[in-house]
């Protein structure tokens, strides 16, 4: 599947891959885990101390770009890994994973990655909702939506 990147992505395209860096080595990595398919390291801007970040050896700037081997490595890894920070001694009372998917999600690196950061009470993080959210939708606008959603579905889930 091959599509081309939208407008609001082009200046994500042209931006350092600070990954490909560190998974060649030729930048300084705290490791937490790696095998053939994905790498877990330390982010050096973390949320809060524990923050990890779950990224594909193979580079993919967006998530559709992943097969769905690696895609499943990839969260499987950040299951694992969400565990290993509730059990490490760090602050943790429950555990954030996110992915920004494109420019407009926030996506600041053109390298696909999952985040993994503890979170705990007034750690002063958090995220921020529009006004819309709180008028909840017509179930006719929902189910419009999941009809045009359906309707792009690949045929191979």
């Amino acid at each position: 599947m091959n599509r081309p990147p939208l407008e609001s992505d082009q200046h994500l395209m042209n931006t350092r891959n600070v990954f490909d860096e560190i998974l060649a080595g030729r930048a300084p990595v705290s490791l937490v885990y790696q095998d053939d398919l994905v790498a877990a390291f330390m982010d050096i801007q973390p949320v809060n101390p524990g923050h990890v970040l779950v990224v594909p050896k193979k580079c993919a700037q967006f998530l559709w770009e992943l097969d769905n081997e690696t895609s499943a490595r990839l969260f499987g890894v950040g299951r694992k890994v969400a565990q290993a920070i509730r059990d490490s001694g760090l602050q943790c009372e429950g555990i954030n994973l996110f992915v920004a998917d494109g420019a407009a999600a926030g996506q600041e690196v053109p390298h696909v990655h999952l985040h993994v950061f503890p979170r705990y009470r007034g750690d002063g993080f958090g995220l921020q909702f529009a006004d819309r959210y709180f008028e909840l939708p017509l179930r006719s606008q929902l189910d419009d939506a999941a009809t045009k959603i359906r309707n792009a579905l690949d045929e191979e889930i």
